[in-house]
């Protein structure tokens, strides 16, 4: 069973790091939250049942740590520039770069619970796959990413 954990964490370590990338401001904590998130999926990997996709209850299990991460922290928000390195984006045009760089500071610019939905938004996951994993109903989806959508706008027009 542990090796099979293993190989299901090596699969999908990138949604981990993604929430830990979106959520922590400093590369201990970063790290620190990977761990905790680890522990989590390891504690509630036997009651897996299958229904969801793997990646669905991934992703549940690690914004759910995150949130209650940051609740135990006091709640501390932090907004910050996420670097291309960082993102990972393969060189593009200036133009392009400059337009996910206004993106991804827009979006530090979100509530916790915004960040989640845009981010799983982003990752094409469905509004039945977000629904899931925020636990939220689907029609309140459709409406959050629609104002999601219209405040990053907002913040990018004004930046």
């Amino acid at each position: 069973m542990e090796k099979e954990f293993t190989g299901l964490i090596n699969q999908h370590k990138g949604i981990i790091y993604k929430v830990c990338q979106l959520y922590c401001h400093e590369n201990e904590d970063r790290k620190d939250l990977f761990q905790e998130i680890v522990i989590q999926l390891w504690k509630a990997y036997t009651n897996f049942r299958g229904e969801a996709k793997i990646s669905t209850w991934i992703y549940k299990i690690a914004l759910n740590t995150a949130l209650s991460n940051l609740k135990i922290e006091g709640k501390k928000k932090f907004i910050r520039t996420i670097s291309d390195h960082e993102l990972e984006i393969p060189a593009m045009e200036i133009t392009e770069n400059e337009h996910l760089k206004s993106l991804y500071q827009a979006i530090q610019q979100l509530t916790e619970i915004e960040k989640a939905i845009i981010m799983l938004y982003l990752d094409d996951k469905t509004y039945e796959e977000i629904t899931e994993i925020v636990g939220i109903s689907k029609t309140n989806v459709g409406v959050k990413l629609n104002r999601i959508k219209l405040k990053l706008s907002k913040i990018i027009k004004t930046n």
